[in-house]
């Protein structure tokens, strides 16, 4: 029985966005408080759009953890396997800068963080054979217990005939070393049937410091995976079927404010399009619109459109 279109798991987070735009960070005396976090980020643009979406995941037993729950809940998704940390961790903290549009940087708290510290045995099979499709990112491997937390999800739902979607979502912060980011990567991608991530972040999946997309896919295709997603910023992005299909989607233009919650943002569109039956070029459509408009958007999380936002922009910039 098939409850949920979306289920993802791992981080959960507190964005705490410049209200200054153009000023360093040092000069930003405001900022705007939002969810945030990759997984959380695609499960609120999904449900935005109107799918059915659960979460699992780990949150501090304090003001910002019941921040994270409550909006989640309002935005419709079930938090009922949203865990509540007892010993004392606290929630991830990201500041960022908008210095112009194309120079925004992140200041992360990830130390301690509640997210890292979900448990294998709070990942429940029950929960996860609900679900169409798991939803993973790649921050969640970082460290214990989180990493095997997400290990046994992805293990759950293979077994229970769920689609898993990789969302490679590398963050250097949390990561010792380049070795330890590609054979974590490595495991899950190997595992996954749909894996999306931009051409660094496949980069660091294999290891490599300038990799190609042929490769790539080549080396993909020999496991689990049957579509995978390689995204190239202003150049648009390519999507590779395992039947040998190419798809190329075009980036919209956007009047950019910032470059981050592109990429949750455009994973939350383009499995909502491929759930709604839409192909697989139609999807990345979805996906680059949904992203041009976020990243004219203060949020990330409060910015992810509706379906009538996205279509209205692929229609004025269908010519």
């Amino acid at each position: 029985m098939t409850t949920y279109d979306l289920i993802a798991v791992g981080r959960a987070c507190i964005d705490l966005n410049a209200v200054e735009y153009n000023r360093p960070m040092e000069e930003t005396e405001t900022f705007s408080k939002y969810v945030g976090g990759s997984p959380a980020n695609i499960a609120i643009g999904a449900s935005k759009l109107g799918l059915s979406c659960g979460f699992i995941g780990k949150i501090p037993d304090d003001q910002h953890g019941r921040f994270i729950s409550n909006y989640m809940s309002e935005v419709g998704i079930d938090t009922s396997n949203l865990v509540v940390d007892t010993e004392g961790h606290k929630a991830g903290l990201a500041f960022t800068e908008i210095l112009s549009p194309s120079e925004c940087s992140i200041l992360m708290y990830r130390d301690d963080v509640a997210d890292l510290y979900l448990e294998p045995n709070e990942v429940s099979e029950g929960y996860i054979k609900q679900a169409k499709m798991l939803v993973v990112s790649g921050t969640g491997l970082a460290q214990s217990p989180s990493r095997e937390a997400v290990l046994k999800s992805v293990a759950l739902a293979r077994k229970n005939n769920v689609k898993v979607v990789f969302e490679l979502d590398y963050r250097p912060y949390t990561w010792k070393n380049a070795e330890e980011v590609s054979v974590y990567y490595s495991i899950v991608a190997e595992q996954s049937d749909v894996v999306i991530g931009t051409r660094d972040e496949f980069n660091m999946l294999e290891n490599v410091v300038e990799g190609n997309n042929d490769k790539t896919v080549a080396y993909l295709f020999q496991h689990e995976p049957e579509l995978i997603v390689i995204k190239h910023g202003v150049e648009g992005s390519y999507a590779y079927t395992k039947e040998g299909d190419t798809f190329r989607g075009k980036a919209y233009k956007s009047n950019v404010l910032k470059t981050f919650g592109a990429g949750d943002s455009y994973a939350a569109a383009f499995l909502y399009a491929l759930t709604k039956g839409k192909t697989i070029q139609e999807a990345l459509q979805y996906g680059s619109a949904s992203a041009a408009i976020v990243v004219s958007k203060h949020s990330s999380s409060e910015a992810m459109p509706t379906v009538e936002q996205i279509e209205a922009l692929m229609e004025e910039q269908s010519n």
